[in-house]
């Protein structure tokens, strides 16, 4: 986790300053950490919100580059992530809840960047097949580095 930490700070560090290449390649190597250490963190919440923080920083960072298809894909792909491991009976209960609790986050950043942004194909097919619940619905919206 502390290797995850010192990764996401340098790349928040690089996009702040602007320097959006460097920050894309260490967001990009927090990513792989997130996923391939997904299943093996010892604490579940801590694993998911990694790939949580580490996909909407993707997003966030191609907004800033004027991609918005590409962080569509960005957030659409933890989404599913998550969707994925809520079902999977194989993975820990823990891990699966913990995915289910920060489904809520990714669903409202979803929301939030169609509201700006219009939808996309990927967008449209993820979200069509998962109608909102009312809280979700009303849920404030935001968006930014995390």
């Amino acid at each position: 986790m502390e290797h995850w930490k010192r990764t996401i700070e340098r790349a928040n560090r690089c996009f702040m300053q602007g320097e959006l290449v460097d920050a894309r390649e260490a967001y990009l190597q927090a990513l792989a950490l997130a996923q391939v250490l997904f299943e093996r963190w010892a604490d579940a919440d801590e694993a998911v919100a990694a790939c949580v923080v580490s996909h909407h920083n993707l997003a966030d960072l191609h907004l800033r580059l004027n991609q918005p298809e590409e962080s569509a894909e960005y957030l659409c792909a933890i989404h599913q992530r998550l969707l994925q491991t809520m079902q999977d009976e194989r993975l820990a209960p823990a891990l699966r809840a913990a995915a289910q609790r920060q489904s809520h986050k990714t669903y409202v950043e979803l929301l939030n960047f169609i509201s700006e942004h219009g939808e996309y194909p990927r967008t449209q097919r993820l979200l069509h097949c998962n109608a909102a619940t009312p809280r979700q619905r009303n849920a404030p919206l935001h968006h930014g580095v995390h």
